[in-house]
Order: C-alpha cells, then sequence, then structure tokens
C-alpha cells in the first residue's frame, strides 16, 4: 500500500518532456523504486506532456520499457500496476497557448479521481529554450497559482549561460512562483554522501574539531567521467565543463564542505552558510586564472580498452571548437576557517575513472626523530566517496604487526558494499520527494545560483580570449599534463 494520505504531500506531478531521456533514464525508474518502498503520497498522480501524439495507453507501455531498462530494482508486477494506474499522457506543443487551457481542465479532472487537493508540481524535463515559454504558460493560463493548495516548480540545470541570462530567467520564473516554490534542481546533491557530509561533520566531533586551515593540508574534489559528450553534443558546445559541472555540481559540493554549522537545521539556515561559502571564494585576476586554472579537451584514446573519438569528431561538434571538457583548478575560501587552504577541483570528460569523491587531506605530523627512520610521513586522509562506491574511508598510521617496528599506512572503509546497506536510492528519488514535502534545503536558491554565476563569469570571459591548443588529453587519461603540475609546484599530488 502507498503510506499517507497526507493533504500537504498529495500532488499531481507534471513532466514537461515526458517523453524525452531524463524522464525515461531518471524520473520514471525514480517514482517506480518510491512506490516500491511505499513513500508516495496515497493521493497522487503524474501527468506527463509531450509533443508526440499516443494513448495513455501507449505512453504507459513506454514508460513500462524505460523502467525496466533503466530502474535499480527489477520490475514487479504488483508495484507496476500501482505506477501505471497513476500515470497519464498528454500531448501538446509546449509553445501553443491552447495547450494549456485544455492541461488545466485534464488537470482538474485528475483531481477529482486522485483526490490531489489542487496541489502542483511542475517538473520542466526540457531544453532550457522551453523555460520561459512553459513558465509563461503556466502564468497566463493560471496554473502557476491557486489558492487553498499550492504549486511548485522545478527546473534543471543549466539555469542560464551566465549571470545576465540567469538573472533575466529568475525574473520570469519568479513573477509566477515565489521563491519558496521555485526548486532548482541538481542531483549531485541527492547523492548519499553528499547528503551525509553534514552528519560526517556536526554530529562528530573528532572531526569537526579539526576541520579547518590549522589542520587541514588541502582537500580536493574529483567528478570524473569516462564518458564523452555523446548524443548531447549540441548543448555542450554551448557550456563546456566549466558551466556543466563547476558552476553548480562542484560549487555545490565545495560549499557543503567547507560551510559552517548552521544555527538551526532548516533550509534557508542551511542554503545561507552555503552562500557564505561561494561568496567568500576570493576572486581571480587575469594574471591569476592563468596560475590556477587548467582547461583541455579530449582528443581520441583507449576508454577500458576501447578505442574512443576525440571530442572534435563527436556528432554536433565543430572541427575547430575550443570548448573545454576539463578543468582543473586551485582556488581559496578566505574567511577565518579556511585562509590559506588550498582547494584543488577536477573535473572532466573521457577521463581515467567513473568518480566523484573528497579527499581530505590533513596536515603532515612532525618528522620526530625517534622515528625517522621507520615513518615515511603518510598523510591522514577523509575520503568521502560519492560515486560509484559510496562510504567513508580515513587512512592512517600504524606500527606493522611483527619486529620490525616499521610505521605503515592503513585504513577504515566503509560504505555500501556492506551487505546490509542494500542498493543506495537513486538522487532523483529523494529529490522528489523532498519537493512534495516542501523541503528545499538541496535546492539551490537564487543567491547561490546569482554568487555562483558571478564567480565563473569571469573565468568564462578570459578563456574566451586565449587561444588554447585543443586536443590536450588523451581520452582515458586524468587530463592535460598542465593539471599535474598545478598541484605538484605546490609540493602536492592528485590522490588517484
Amino acid at each position: 500500500m502507498l503510506v499517507s494520505s497526507d493533504k500537504e504531500i498529495s500532488s499531481i506531478l507534471v513532466i514537461f518532456g515526458g517523453t524525452g531521456d531524463l524522464t525515461n533514464r531518471k524520473l520514471l525508474p525514480a517514482l517506480y523504486n518510491l512506490v516500491s518502498e511505499s513513500l508516495l503520497p496515497e493521493s497522487f498522480a503524474v501527468v506527463a506532456i509531450g509533443r508526440k501524439e499516443k494513448t495513455v495507453e501507449q505512453y504507459r507501455q513506454e514508460a513500462f520499457q524505460a523502467i525496466n531498462k533503466y530502474s535499480r530494482n527489477k520490475i514487479a508486477k504488483d508495484i507496476w500496476d500501482k505506477l501505471s494506474s497513476l500515470i497519464y499522457y498528454l500531448q501538446f506543443d509546449f509553445l501553443d497557448s491552447a495547450g494549456y487551457v485544455r492541461l488545466q481542465a485534464y488537470l482538474e479532472s485528475i483531481d477529482e479521481k486522485h483526490n490531489t487537493a489542487g496541489n502542483r508540481t511542475f517538473y520542466l524535463a526540457v531544453a532550457p529554450e522551453y523555460f520561459e515559454p512553459i513558465v509563461n504558460g503556466l502564468h497566463c493560463y493560471e496554473l502557476a497559482k491557486r489558492s487553498g493548495s499550492w504549486q511548485r516548480l522545478v527546473i534543471e540545470k543549466p539555469f542560464g549561460k551566465d549571470l545576465k541570462s540567469a538573472k533575466s530567467l529568475n525574473d520570469k520564473l519568479s513573477g509566477a512562483f515565489s521563491e519558496k516554490n521555485i526548486y532548482r534542481i541538481d542531483h549531485y546533491l541527492g547523492k548519499e554522501m553528499i547528503q551525509n557530509i553534514m552528519v560526517l561533520r556536526f554530529c562528530n566531533s573528532v572531526f569537526e574539531s579539526v576541520w579547518n586551515n590549522k589542520y587541514i593540508d588541502n582537500i580536493q574534489i574529483l567528478l570524473s567521467e569516462k564518458a564523452g559528450v555523446g548524443s548531447r553534443g549540441g548543448y555542450y558546445e554551448t557550456s563546456g565543463a566549466m558551466r556543466d559541472m563547476v558552476q553548480n555540481h562542484v560549487l555545490q559540493t565545495l560549499s557543503l564542505v567547507a560551510m559552517e554549522p548552521p544555527v538551526q537545521l532548516t533550509p534557508d539556515s542551511i542554503r545561507t552558510e552555503k552562500l557564505k561559502v561561494i561568496q567568500a571564494i576570493e576572486p581571480f585576476s587575469s594574471n591569476s586564472i592563468d596560475h590556477n586554472i587548467v582547461f583541455g579537451q579530449y582528443g581520441s584514446g583507449l576508454v577500458e580498452g576501447k578505442a574512443v573519438s576525440g571530442y572534435k569528431e563527436e556528432e554536433k561538434i565543430s572541427a575547430s571548437s575550443t570548448t573545454e571538457t576539463f578543468v582543473a583548478m586551485k582556488l581559496f575560501v578566505q574567511n577565518f576557517r579556511w585562509a590559506g587552504t588550498p582547494f584543488y577541483i577536477r573535473t572532466g570528460k573521457r577521463l581515467g575513472s567513473n568518480e566523484g569523491k573528497i579527499v581530505i587531506q590533513f596536515k603532515a605530523a612532525p618528522p620526530l626523530l625517534y622515528f625517522k627512520d621507520k615513518f615515511d610521513h603518510h598523510a591522514n586522509v577523509l575520503v568521502i566517496k560519492i560515486q560509484p562506491e559510496v562510504g567513508v574511508c580515513f587512512q592512517f598510521n600504524t606500527r606493522k604487526f611483527g619486529t620490525t617496528g616499521e610505521i605503515i599506512s592503513t585504513r577504515m572503509d566503509t560504505g555500501n558494499a556492506c551487505s546490509t546497506t542494500g542498493n543506495t536510492p537513486e538522487a532523483y528519488e529523494r529529490l522528489i520527494l523532498d519537493i512534495l514535502r516542501g523541503d528545499n534545503t538541496l535546492f539551490s536558491r537564487w543567491d547561490e545560483v546569482e554568487a555562483a554565476w558571478g564567480f565563473i563569469d569571469k573565468i568564462i570571459e578570459h578563456q574566451k580570449q586565449k587561444n588554447l591548443e585543443y586536443p590536450n588529453y588523451q581520452a582515458g587519461t586524468m587530463g592535460p599534463r598542465q593539471a599535474n603540475e598545478l598541484i605538484e609546484c605546490d609540493g602536492r599530488k592528485w590522490w588517484d
């Protein structure tokens, strides 16, 4: 049975882009698993909107195939039957105003059938050029605000392509929806260990007491992909790694790692502390960009023993493209806690690993005289493993058993490989549930987005003026050699 008939979380989930890749790969499987775990409210329905003409039954069959292909759990007939009865399809072009009139009437009929109390969650799983027209349609035909119920807007990245376009988009959205009802989704923040960062820090005095520049030598964030741009070439050419990864995933992750303890565990208190971190990042001058940021673009190479094409040979990519597919960066958060501690960032496509991790390297112990011949100064390192393995690893020094008295590095490791943990819930499952509950803790507030673009814009503008020679790294490696030089010139290394 589906639990909770609480009218506060009852809703119709309206998915614009109901036949698209995001819906098939992420949203539908997430909904199936939420039903499987009895986490969706009893009064709930899904209305998928697309431009292709098909019946509700045809759409349900396609949804079944998508879930069967992408779900982390195998389909069980009884669970699918429950979800299938909640799914509907409505065909109209997002630019056709008459479609919004039909949508309004259609949703009212679903309201009556499923007792959803007029609550709506509008999910824009569409290309960015449709964000404004859809919001305008919802606003003009009074779908965005209804008395006695709530209406929420969920919008995927990219949120603008620079600060100017982001401000323009936000003006349009805020004209139709209040800030508290706009959910700018970043699926990285739904991942298990990203959600666990605050617990790891603030619930363990052994970590929080040393979580500062006095004890930490440097912090590294790695978000790497073996995959290339694939079919997303048209989007990626106008985006690149800075807009696609650094402006959102990377800075959001960094802000959780570096934030101060919030005064209370409310969404706004947490997001205010994250904002302070982004505002405290030391801006780059033109000269410092050249010394602290490395851009890259992949060429052909081998990934898992298979030959792959370079970025310029990918579909919809210009042969003279100067779009970056890799960024390595050293930056500083200039506040009392972190002044002087470097944060090293790497993210890119067609790299040698599929990995997300945060590495906190503590300062080395002094070379004590009586350990001089037995101690190789192994660093204490805390690794927060985001994906594909999920968990925490702590590296420390201990005496090797035996008579030699050698001091060696050893590890305490925990992760989801433990049989009691089971499958790690997909990020979209958590985020959809948070949206229904009205919990926007893990969604970016406008001032966070604005601050992130303010930092990134200067870097992107500087990069445009550079005559960079691409490609400068082979597919299957960990990026350009300059990325190694960036950290090695500080006497440090990447923790690969």
